[in-house]
């Protein structure tokens, strides 16, 4: 059986950041390991669970202007979950079989790279996620990140050095 085991590694200490993607690997684990008779109800739980994940990561985003390159991502991987979903409703598995053998180290890259580069940003501007404010008055007025590698994090940083890959 396939499994994604949550670790302090996939922590970008943004604890709403850091709770949404617990969520992710809890679903992730109940469609690796759901019987065929129930799996396409548990992928569309976890399918509806990564749109409002993405969703409000682009929130943010796009609240700091964070480079769309991490939104793009966003979008591709929902791209091809939707068309799983149309593959797996007409009977054929072979994609889903294969997406939960890849997901977990995309989700690893990714939160490790992307996500933790936008958690340090969020983070650098004073964006508070859960009030959608930013500690100064200055918001991100000269601020805004760049390119996809839009965080340069010191060797001193929580983060490890993690950046947008």
């Amino acid at each position: 059986m396939a499994s994604l085991e949550w670790s302090e590694k996939l922590e970008n200490g943004l604890a709403r950041m850091d709770d949404t993607h617990r969520e992710f690997v809890e679903l992730y684990n109940v469609v690796a390991n759901a019987e065929p008779d129930d799996f396409l109800a548990a992928y569309d739980a976890f399918v509806a669970h990564t749109e409002a994940h993405f969703a409000q990561e682009n929130r943010w985003m796009e609240a700091v202007n964070f480079p769309g390159c991490h939104r793009a991502e966003h979008d591709r991987v929902l791209a091809v979950l939707h068309d799983i979903r149309k593959r797996v409703a007409t009977g054929d598995t072979f994609f889903a079989k294969r997406l939960v053998q890849e997901l977990p180290a995309w989700f690893d890259h990714h939160t490790n790279g992307m996500d933790a580069a936008l958690a340090f940003h969020l983070q650098s501007v004073g964006y508070d996620v859960d009030s959608g404010t930013f500690a100064n008055a200055e918001g991100v007025e000269g601020q805004a990140a760049s390119g996809c590698a839009c965080a340069t994090l010191t060797a001193e940083s929580d983060a490890e050095n993690k950046a947008c890959a």
